[in-house]
């Protein structure tokens, strides 16, 4: 984590909400810019840390309705481009 900086506004330290681990690795959950309010989802171990122009729209709004109720309202309201 100290090294991830935003693909969008190069901010850091970005933030990190875990919604599953094993071993002390995050194999679900979010990183997400305080700065532009975007978030980044974590799947399977692997970040998804793409710009807005090659983000696959129908896999982050999927991922953020399977997991609404267990991330921060800033990251389901306003942690993507397109916005639930």
């Amino acid at each position: 984590m100290e090294i991830l900086a935003c693909p969008i506004d190069k901010h850091f330290p970005l933030e990190i909400f875990e919604l599953s681990s094993k071993d002390e690795i995050v194999s679900e959950g979010v990183i997400f810019c305080s700065k532009c309010s975007r978030f980044y989802p974590i799947i399977d171990e692997i970040p998804i840390m793409l710009p807005d122009e090659i983000r696959d729209k129908n896999e982050d709004m999927e991922f953020l309705k399977r997991h609404r109720d267990s991330l921060p309202d800033k990251v389901v309201s306003k942690g993507s481009p397109w916005h639930l």
